[in-house]
This record gives structure tokens, sequence and C-alpha cells, in this order.
């Protein structure tokens, strides 16, 4: 018990009475107020008369082993703050490690598909050069050329964004799985000494906005081929049109 019975709350500078129950000093020294060195004055709670040492209340014993429980109580207090601070912010973390997740299987597809749609458009000039005579071939190696410019541009800059993702993801998965062996395996005072550490990198990773760093970076992007009418001398095969970022990378 760290609370006393008279002012209910938890005891600060604990005092015990040769009847060997124990009071708060403030407490006791508003009890006493009126008492003088000497005098007998009975205890609050079992009325058994004890004297007031010569130095006054203050002489009082202090409760050596009460002082260690309340000791005790403020540090198991500290422990529990900090083992739900971090198990707060690995809870979060892997939240957010779910979204990354999908994330990257984005970045796939968008490569797979962006692959496809330009082979796709390879097939196409292709097919519109071989109907024309041989004079436009260095035409259709010059589309050829901006189709793979765009494709290597693209792909590019998706590993690119993709490698930032995962550096962020491998410092958001090394903090999450040191926080759990921290958890696991580490002693409360371990916990307590981590726990403000642990919370500012989380923090600090978290500030990060994956999904609009890859929206922003990633913009969308439109190939299209468009096939030439024979009349038209500059571009007999066609034309690449692209729209998006990609001339700025």
């Amino acid at each position: 018990m760290t609370e006393w019975s008279i002012c209910t709350e938890v005891f600060t500078d604990p005092r015990v009475l040769p009847c060997q129950h124990t009071f708060c000093f403030t407490c006791l020294v508003n009890y006493g107020k009126d008492r003088q060195p000497g005098n007998r004055v009975p205890c609050p709670l079992c009325r058994k008369m004890f004297t007031i040492p010569d130095d006054g209340l203050s002489g009082m014993q202090k409760s050596f082993l009460l002082e260690k429980l309340l000791s005790a109580r403020k540090l198991s207090a500290a422990e529990e703050l900090g083992h739900a601070q971090v198990k707060s912010d690995s809870d979060r973390i892997t939240q957010l490690l779910k979204k990354i997740g999908g994330v990257l299987l984005r970045f796939e597809k968008e490569k797979n598909d962006l692959i496809s749609r330009l082979a796709d458009i390879e097939g196409e000039i292709n097919t519109a050069a071989d109907k024309l005579i041989a004079a436009v071939e260095r035409d259709r190696v010059k589309l050829l050329s901006e189709v793979e410019s765009i494709k290597l541009k693209r792909v590019k800059h998706l590993e690119t964004v993709k490698q930032e993702v995962e550096q962020h993801l491998a410092a958001m998965e090394s903090l999450n799985q040191y926080s759990e062996l921290l958890l696991s395996s580490g002693t409360a005072c371990d916990v307590t000494r981590s726990a403000n550490s642990l919370h500012s990198r989380a923090e600090e990773l978290m500030m990060f906005d994956v999904i609009s760093h890859v929206d922003s970076s990633l913009p969308p992007l439109n190939v299209d081929f468009t096939s030439s009418p024979v009349f038209d001398i500059v571009n007999l095969v066609g034309a690449i049109t692209e729209e998006g970022l990609l001339n700025s990378v």
C-alpha cells in the first residue's frame, strides 16, 4: 500500500511512528502543528501516544521500506509507458509496411504493362513500315529508337523510385525487427532506455509519405503510335506521341 488513509494520496516523505503506522511528513506536520517538541500526541489511527522528538516532527523516523516501494512504483510506471510507446510504434509501422508492399506490386505491374504496350507499338510500327518501300527504312529505325528511348527512360525511372521505396522499406523493417527483439528479449530497463530513440526514429521514417512520393515521381504515361498517310513525306511510317514528364528525367 503506497497511499495513506488520511489524505488518500500517494505517500510523500513517509514517516513511521513508534506504533509502526506511517504518514506523509506534510500531513503529520499539519496534524501536530500546534504541538511542541516533548509533547505527547496520539497516533491518528490507533491513538497510541508518542512523543514529538526534540527537533520536532522532522525528527520522526523515515519509512525506508515505503520509500523503496514508492521508488519501485515510479520505475514500474515509466517501464509500462515505454513498453506501450514501442508497441504502438511497432503496430503503426506494421500497417505502413502492408501499404508499401502494395506499392511494390504496383511497380512490377506498371513496368510489365509499359513494356507490353511498347511492344505492341513496336509491332504496329513494323507492320506499317513493312507495307512501305525500302526508302522509309530510315524513318522506321528513327521511330523504333524513340520507343526504345521511352522504354529505357521509364523503366530506369521506375527502378530508381522503386529503389528509394525499398531502401525506406528496409529501414522500417530493420527498426521493426529491432523493436520486436527488444520487446521479446530485452529487459524492462532496456525498453525504457530505448523507447525515446526508437520513437524518434519511427516518427522520422513515417514522415516520408511513400504514396505521395510515388505518385509525384511517376506521372501517368500514355504512348501511342499514329500511322502517317502515304502522302505525308515528313513521316512516312508514323509518329510517336508521348504524354508525361519523361523528358525531364
